[in-house]
C-alpha cells in the first residue's frame, strides 16, 4: 500500500480500536440505541459538511437500494449489536470478538468478488495476525469460553454485518466517492436506528454529563464520519481483506488504553501479541518479486 493509505490503515485501527472505550462510557447514562441515533446525527451532518465542501454528489435515487443495505448492515445493525453487548461484557472483549472480520470477509469473498485473489501468502498473515489477538487477550479468551455470554455473540454477529457489507460495498458501490458512500448510508441508517430508538427506550433521555456528549461527539465525528469516509477510501484502493485487517488492531490499542489510563501492567502478551498483529497486517500487505496475488487496483 502506498504511505496515504497506510495512515488511513492505521487511523482507522486506532481510531476505531478506541471506540469499544467510548461506547462503555456513553452507556453509563444513555441507552445503547439512543446514543448511536444521537451519534448517527452528529455523523450525518458532519458528512454533509464534507459532501458540500468537496462539491460531492450523492446518487440517492440511483444508489438508494445500496445505501440502505450498507446503512443496516455496516451501520445500524452492528452498532446496536456491539453497543448493546457492551452491557454485558468488556470493552475489551467486545473489540477482541470484532477483530473477527477478516476472517468473515476470507469466507465471503471468493463467492462474491472472486477478482479479489486471496493467495497462501495472504492467508498466512490472516492466521498470524489472528494469533496475535489471541495471544493479546490469551487470559480473557480462556475466561470468555468458560462461561460463554450472549453478548459475545452479538459481536460476533456484527462482526459477520461489517464484513458482508464490505464485500457488497467492494463489489457493488467500487468506484463512488467515498464521502458519497459514507452520506448515503449514513442517511438510511439514521431512518433505521431512529424509529426503534423512539419506540424501544421512550421516553427518550438525552445525555446530561459532558462526558457523554464528549463521548458521543467523538464516536459521531472522529469514528463514524470521518472514519468511515476513510474506510470506502481505503476499500476502493486496497481491497477487502486488507481494509478489514484494521480490525486486529483494535485488541492492540484496547490493551494499550488499559496500560495508559486504567493502570494496568504490561506483560509479554502485549509485546509478543503486538508484535504478531503487526507482522500479519504486514505479510498481508507486503508485495514480494516474482508473486502476483494482488489486483491491479490494490497495487496503490
Amino acid at each position: 500500500m502506498s504511505l496515504k493509505n497506510w495512515g488511513k490503515f492505521w487511523y482507522l485501527g486506532l481510531v476505531w480500536g478506541a471506540t469499544f472505550l467510548w461506547l462503555k462510557i456513553a452507556i453509563r447514562e444513555v441507552s445503547p440505541l439512543t446514543v448511536n441515533a444521537i451519534r448517527l446525527l452528529i455523523s450525518s451532518a458532519t458528512l454533509f459538511l464534507i459532501a458540500r465542501i468537496y462539491k460531492v454528489k450523492i446518487p440517492l435515487r440511483e444508489r438508494w437500494r445500496s445505501f440502505l443495505f450498507l446503512g443496516i448492515f455496516n451501520i445500524a445493525l452492528p452498532f446496536a449489536l456491539i453497543t448493546i453487548s457492551e452491557q454485558s461484557i468488556t470493552s475489551g472483549m467486545a473489540s477482541i470478538l470484532n477483530s473477527t472480520v477478516p476472517f468473515f470477509t476470507f469466507i465471503l469473498l471468493p463467492m462474491f468478488v472472486p477478482d479479489e485473489t486471496l493467495s497462501p501468502l495472504k492467508v498466512l498473515g490472516l492466521v498470524v495476525g489472528f494469533i496475535g489477538v489471541v495471544v493479546l487477550v490469551s487470559n480473557d479468551v480462556s475466561d470468555v469460553f468458560k462461561d460463554f455470554q450472549w453478548g459475545a455473540l452479538l459481536v460476533l454477529a456484527a462482526s459477520l454485518s461489517y464484513a458482508m457489507a464490505a464485500v457488497f460495498a467492494r463489489r457493488v458501490t467500487f468506484g463512488m466517492h467515498p464521502s458519497a458512500q459514507a452520506l448515503g448510508q449514513s442517511l438510511f441508517a439514521n431512518l433505521a436506528l431512529w424509529p426503534l430508538a423512539l419506540v424501544l427506550e421512550a421516553p427518550l433521555t438525552l445525555p446530561r454529563l459532558p462526558m457523554t456528549w464528549i463521548s458521543i461527539f467523538w464516536l459521531g465525528i472522529m469514528a463514524t464520519a470521518i472514519g468511515t469516509t476513510l474506510f470506502y477510501s481505503l476499500l476502493n484502493q486496497a481491497g477487502a481483506t486488507r481494509t478489514t485487517l484494521t480490525t486486529y488492531v483494535f485488541p492492540l490499542v484496547g490493551v494499550l488504553l488499559g496500560v495508559l489510563f486504567l493502570n494496568e501492567s504490561v506483560d509479554w502478551r502485549l509485546l509478543a501479541g503486538g508484535l504478531l498483529v503487526i507482522t500479519g497486517v504486514g505479510i498481508v500487505n507486503a508485495r514480494f518479486k516474482g508473486f502476483s496475488w494482488t489486483r491491479k487496483a490494490e497495487q496503490s
